[in-house]
């Protein structure tokens, strides 16, 4: 068991940071101000090549995997630039797409991916159905040779940023799930803006697909094999916005540190304090833990290993560390915690939001109970 980081890794950390620090946190806290994307910071990633970090290198990506993605996510949120939507184009859509998409598909959607320059975003989530996929009820049912697809999605990112979807749909008689790539502006699908009051840059939305009719080749990988193809995604998405979480963790221990060091109160700095000092330092404790285990479940899924125990132990373990990071650094702050000039809050909201998604605590708590412990289902 070797814990030492390859000169590679070191490299990459190294170099998406240089990237992403120019930008940083006084960038990314205008954009979750004013809800509007971090188009700046995307190309410049897809520029240097790490958008697209794990695209299969025929397709003109990096060649490497979900190690490595998970490492850019985790970079350029400790320089206070956390992406959300690397997330779900390139953890779900880009991992599937290469792993299940045909030819053409791989073609027509992978070098765009790859460069910045196109996003596909991940259509799943349903008002009625929760987290529970066997509940989906959006349709897409043969006619001749396309594809017509009826029903409802919703809280799906950053559709107003996206070319298309990959759409999860119902499918034949028995109902099984299928996956489809879907323009953003076929005919028939509406978007409709879902408020929220986190501060975020990306939107979230509501869609209707009223008889949406797409070609026999808008269909990903088999019919009815959509449910093994999702997990495909989902467990990279967990992993990724574990990384994501840790990376905020960092950065807000970063911050809370330097004020600590600082701040002078009774002539003395405040970080002297054990009652400053031991919360930061339980935070950064919890942090290194769960950069441990999102980066065992990296490991796993990358070498084809089973990863879903890992990956939604990472997930759990990431957000709570962001969380408590979060809550130490702006008691840290005393009042400037919220104050708009040290922007700590959008990054509370961030980490608060990836505690209920891409998949809450509780149905965590539920898996693990269940195949790691033997527990009666729950549910």
């Amino acid at each position: 068991m070797d814990f030492a980081e390859s000169d590679e890794h070191r490299d990459l950390r190294a170099a998406v940071g240089a990237v992403a620090a120019p930008f940083g946190g006084a960038y990314y806290v205008e954009h979750a101000r004013t809800a509007t994307e971090c188009t700046e910071l995307w190309h410049a990633l897809g520029d240097a090549g790490f958008v697209g970090v794990n695209v299969p290198e025929e397709y003109g990506g990096g060649g490497g995997g979900l190690v490595e993605l998970a490492l850019v996510c985790e970079e350029i949120a400790a320089q206070g630039a956390p992406i959300l939507l690397l997330l779900v184009t390139h953890a779900i859509s880009a991992e599937v797409i290469a792993e299940y998409g045909t030819e053409e598909q791989r073609k027509e959607w992978l070098p765009g991916l790859a460069s910045g320059r196109q996003k596909v975003v991940f259509a799943i989530t349903e008002p009625e159905a929760g987290s529970n996929t066997h509940k989906l009820s959006t349709r897409a049912r043969r006619v001749g040779d396309e594809w017509v697809v009826t029903g409802e999605k919703y809280y799906i990112s950053g559709v107003d940023e996206a070319e298309a979807l990959l759409l999860v749909a119902r499918t034949g008689d028995q109902g099984q799930l299928s996956l489809f790539l879907v323009p953003t502006d076929a005919p028939g699908l509406q978007r409709t803006v879902l408020p929220v009051d986190v501060m975020l840059p990306e939107k979230q939305f509501t869609l209707h697909f009223d008889e949406v009719r797409l070609p026999a080749s808008a269909l990903v990988g088999g019919e009815g094999q959509g449910f093994r193809q999702v997990f495909h995604g989902l467990n990279p998405e967990r992993i990724t916005g574990a990384a994501l979480c840790v990376g905020i963790a960092r950065y807000a221990l970063d911050r809370a540190a330097r004020y600590a060091k600082d701040r002078q109160v009774w002539d003395r700095p405040i970080g002297a304090h054990q009652g400053v000092a031991h919360p930061l330092a339980k935070a950064k404790i919890e942090t290194e833990l769960a950069a441990l285990m999102t980066r065992k479940a990296a490991w796993l899924h990358a070498n084809g290993l089973p990863a879903g125990e890992a990956s939604n132990m990472a997930k759990y373990a990431a957000a709570e560390a962001a969380l408590a990071a979060l809550d130490a650094a702006m008691q840290t702050h005393g009042g400037n915690g919220v104050a708009q000039e040290f922007g700590l809050l959008p990054y509370w909201g961030l980490a608060r939001l990836l505690r209920i998604a891409p998949v809450n605590r509780e149905m965590i708590l539920n898996f693990v109970a269940q195949h790691s412990l033997g527990l009666p289902r729950s549910y």
